[in-house]
């Protein structure tokens, strides 16, 4: 239960917070205020402090964890709230850089903190009990199954690639709802991804290390075709001219694709290193030796 309450309460944040389409610019990207965005965010972290509070005293709860959960929130809040977030209105690369931030780092760091257990402690003990009886059986299914190595790694990169489509991307820049459903579907696949690939009993080391190369390489191969590109791919950026940070909007995309490349291919194939090495230590010809 502790993993679904978690990703059910991101997507109840996010998926107001993150439209984008439907204002008018101001002259200067600004701060996020508006209570779509501050409220889900301030609830999570009301809900995560009163289930610490009430268990810790009924047991001890891992300080680590707590960490790793508060840098995902504040990663996930400063990508919504900071001007980063109304910049990437009229900038795919301020975008982009939101994009990476949420799906790199902010779930990475959520997924980690295994809080979900946390999170559901702070609910009402009616909706807790709710959730951990009849609906616990469905919900655990569907997110097993989401979760496994393979699964959330194709899911991941078929999300990541149908939302770049032009037809696709385009909507969500002039429609609210269509924005709402990109960003949801970001969340949930890399939430899930991210569970799955640092959940090594599901699958094991190994298959872990082949999801994380496969992902780098998806993820690069999108990035160099933006990058390489000699013409904007999506209308509504090619339409503002200059873009909000002073780039011809070709430059811009090009820009945003070397940062899907390189540090997004950088950081799923240095986790694939990490998971490597932790494999080597346990398993390879120094293990077997020392254990004769």
């Amino acid at each position: 239960m502790s993993r679904r309450c978690l990703a059910v309460l991101l997507v109840a944040s996010a998926s107001p917070a993150l439209a984008h389409g439907g204002h008018e610019h101001e002259a200067a990207p600004g701060w996020t205020f508006d209570p779509l965005v501050t409220v889900p965010l301030g609830l999570i972290l009301l809900l995560f402090a009163v289930g610490h509070r009430r268990l810790t005293n009924r047991s001890n709860v891992s300080r680590r964890r707590s960490w790793l959960f508060a840098g995902g929130w504040l990663v996930l809040a400063l990508s919504l709230v900071t001007p980063l977030h109304d910049g990437g209105e009229r900038s795919f690369t301020l975008h982009m850089i939101e994009h990476e931030l949420i799906m790199l780092l902010a779930t990475f760091l959520l997924a980690a903190s295994r809080a979900g257990g946390v999170l559901a402690w702070g609910l009402p003990a009616a909706l807790r009990q709710g959730l951990a009886g009849r609906w616990k059986a469905p919900f655990a299914a569907i997110w097993r199954r989401a979760t496994e190595p393979v699964t959330a790694t194709v899911v991941q990169g078929l999300v990541m690639w149908a939302w770049h489509i032009p037809a696709l991307f385009d909507r969500t820049l002039t429609s609210q709802g269509w924005h709402i459903a990109q960003h949801m579907s970001f969340i949930l696949a890399s939430l899930a991804f991210w569970v799955a690939m640092l959940d090594t009993r599901r699958g094991g080391h190994l298959l872990s290390v082949a999801c994380l190369f496969a992902t780098s390489l998806v993820e690069g191969a999108l990035g160099a075709l933006m990058a390489l590109s000699a013409s904007p791919w999506y209308a509504s950026y090619a339409a503002m001219g200059l873009s909000g940070i002073g780039l011809d909007p070709t430059i811009d995309q090009q820009l945003a694709g070397l940062i899907m490349w390189i540090p997004g291919g950088l950081i799923h194939g240095g986790a694939a290193l990490a998971l490597l090495h932790v494999w080597l230590k346990t398993n390879g010809p120094g293990h077997a030796i020392s254990a004769k």
